[in-house]
């Protein structure tokens, strides 16, 4: 199976040369990258032109966002499958191999998506993993309560259902991704990779699109509009059931939004998002966590779990 890597690019000329590596090293090599730098004004483009493996393309445009420069990618890339890899992040040797063994194995499936891991700005050191258990079959149900994918670069799509979904949204600047799973998860069924270990390794910067607007409810609302508007999800779940489950992802938006502003440093306000995330859908573990939120003054920063203060902050 042909791969088209896709790797939007802007003012990412500290990590992009990772990026393009790990791709040269994958042990599947039936693969074209195209990057698409996106107006940097750093060596990004320079860095990536250096590479002399004639699978490597480089592609220019004027700043337009991520959003257009994965659609620019999508619109030339040659494949049977495409995986969007975010110019900062890495991907395990073996990633592309078990994505396509997955996506192979399972004939009516339109992706292929498994573990990950977070690593730090420097690349030093894995700070989290996520080894599953992950959804397999429709994960629609679950994919509109909260965003499944760390990003697009543990998911290989078929290039027929990347065709139906049409091309991601400029006019969203967070959660973008998240509004276009949905609409791969509209047209079929996902399969998930065996194994635990790491398909891909998702770098934390600190001046990336998580880290400055997931503590912003304002951030969400464009995303949620696009999403919940969808006449599509209408038509499949109906207005009161779909009422119901977007009501589910506001309280998933809440939690998340309580949690990074506790990791900002902002405890006080953070904590009083998450208990209304904690009203609107309640369970034991988010009881145990708000148990952890409420004590986090004499704590270690060892023993706060997911509301670790991020180390710009501490």
């Amino acid at each position: 199976m042909r791969i088209a890597v896709v790797t939007p690019a802007h003012n990412v000329a500290a990590y992009i040369g990772a990026t393009v590596a790990s791709v040269i090293a994958q042990s599947h090599s039936d693969w074209a990258m195209l990057v698409v730098d996106d107006g940097s004004t750093d060596r990004a483009a320079e860095i990536v032109a250096g590479f002399a493996d004639p699978r490597v393309r480089l592609l220019r445009q004027t700043n337009q966002g991520v959003s257009a420069a994965r659609n620019r990618g999508m619109a030339e890339a040659d494949g049977e499958a495409v995986l969007f890899l975010d110019g900062d992040d890495v991907l395990a040797p073996d990633a592309l191999a078990r994505l396509v063994r997955t996506l192979e194995a399972a004939s009516d499936a339109v992706a292929a998506y498994g573990a990950y891991a977070y690593m730090t700005e420097d690349g030093a050191r894995v700070t989290a993993r996520r080894p599953g258990p992950f959804p397999s079959g429709d994960i629609l149900p679950a994919l509109l309560e909260r965003n499944l994918f760390a990003n697009g670069g543990h998911l290989l799509i078929r290039r027929a259902a990347v065709a139906a979904a049409g091309g991601f949204s400029a006019g969203i600047a967070y959660g973008e991704d998240w509004e276009y799973w949905v609409r791969l998860a509209l047209a079929g069924r996902f399969a998930v990779a065996a194994g635990a270990e790491p398909l891909l390794f998702v770098r934390q910067r600190g001046s990336g699109a998580y880290l400055r607007m997931a503590s912003d409810p304002a951030a969400f609302g464009p995303c949620m509009a696009a999403i919940f508007a969808n006449p599509a999800l209408a038509e499949r779940f109906g207005p009161t059931r779909l009422a119901a489950i977007r009501r589910r992802a506001e309280a998933e938006n809440a939690w998340i939004v309580g949690r990074e502003l506790i990791r900002h440093g902002r405890a006080g306000e953070g904590r009083r998002w998450l208990l209304c995330s904690f009203a609107a859908k309640p369970s034991l573990r988010r009881a145990v966590l708000l148990a952890v939120a409420g004590a986090l003054l004499v704590l270690p920063e060892a023993l706060r779990g997911p509301f670790r203060r991020y180390e710009a902050v501490r």
